[in-house]
């Protein structure tokens, strides 16, 4: 009976010291990262750094420098870029920008978000963010309306004083969006989304053997269609409630019928 005290004692000892060990070599769920995300950015359009939406990728650079990122956005989402600019401990004051373009390279206005920020001197960080417009299926060249492909973010600091210029600094770019719905669908879509490459004509492609200079992200379920929307739903919901309301009006004023015939009088 003493041997099996001193045996479980033991043993209950090795338990809790090898507890801790186990739960402290276990990752835990708020320390996941996601490790497709990018870590650098482009310089420009042309060498605009790819990412999702969802997607959080940072870049170390300096101050002065022009940032590139290119996301994709489809008919019906209204896209959120947000941004993180870490600086240096020492620092004057400066005023950073983030600037949101469409597949033609026209600059979209944001429908809420502090766009442009100064931080003051000395702060550790400035944040941004720009919500664009509805993306629309298809607008007139005039308008001006964001249309579905790729758009680039491009984030700098304006008006840097020399001081300042070349000092490290550190940023973060996530993009994410909401779906308005059907209330947003317009009559139309465009040929092909706006998106690097898209004018490439597919048979030259096959003579010639190039790949076209498209780009490689795009929405989860594809670029839509432009005809399907939840409109056409409620406008389903909307006949079919229009003919039992017909036919409910029809039934309360047709009354009993045909009235009997009256004999006529002796």
């Amino acid at each position: 009976m003493r041997m099996t005290r001193v045996l479980g004692a033991a043993l209950l000892t090795l338990g809790l010291a090898a507890g801790p060990a186990a739960a402290d070599s276990s990752p835990s769920p708020g320390a996941s990262e996601d490790t497709d995300a990018p870590t650098r950015a482009g310089t420009s359009f042309r060498t605009a750094t790819e990412i999702e939406q969802g997607q959080t990728a940072t870049a170390n650079a300096s101050t002065g420098d022009y940032l590139y990122w290119s996301f994709p956005a489809d008919t019906g989402q209204r896209p959120t870029v947000e941004a993180t600019v870490k600086l240096p401990v020492e620092h004057a004051a400066e005023t950073w920008q983030i600037d949101v373009y469409d597949g033609l390279r026209r600059r979209q206005a944001c429908r809420f978000g502090a766009q442009t920020r100064t931080a003051a001197a000395g702060a550790a960080s400035v944040e941004l963010a720009c919500a664009l417009r509805t993306v629309r299926g298809w607008a007139e060249p005039w308008s001006g309306d964001p249309l579905p492909g790729t758009y680039y973010v491009r984030l700098t600091a304006v008006d840097v004083p020399a001081s300042v210029l070349g000092q490290p600094v550190s940023a973060e770019v996530r993009v994410g969006s909401q779906d308005a719905g059907g209330a947003a669908a317009v009559d139309g879509s465009l040929a092909e989304p706006l998106v690097p490459g898209a004018g490439v004509a597919r048979d030259e492609e096959e003579k010639s053997g190039d790949e076209a200079l498209l780009a490689s992200l795009e929405p989860d379920d594809g670029w839509a269609s432009g005809w399907w929307s939840d409109r056409w739903v409620w406008t389903g919901l909307g006949g079919v409630l229009a003919a039992l309301a017909g036919l409910g009006g029809y039934a309360l004023t047709r009354g009993a019928g045909r009235p009997p015939r009256v004999p006529p009088a002796a």
